[in-house]
């Protein structure tokens, strides 16, 4: 089967387009700023967290007489 010269030209355009179109991405979907997936509070919790049970861990590493 032969394909119509005008049929392979819009084939040929339409393969162009489609490849000066990759790797734009639309404003909207772009995010802005520095936005971090969970809140200030969660954040703030998970530090105590963390924190603490190291504090808290050094403190009775230290009363205890280390690591014997």
């Amino acid at each position: 089967m032969t394909t119509s010269r005008r049929l392979a030209d819009r084939k040929v355009e339409r393969f162009e387009k489609n490849i000066t179109k990759r790797g734009f991405v639309p404003e909207t979907t772009v995010k802005k700023g520095n936005d971090y997936p969970v809140g200030p509070i969660v954040l703030g919790f998970f530090v105590f967290v963390v924190i603490g049970s190291s504090l808290f861990q050094i403190i009775r590493t230290a009363t205890t007489g280390g690591m014997a």
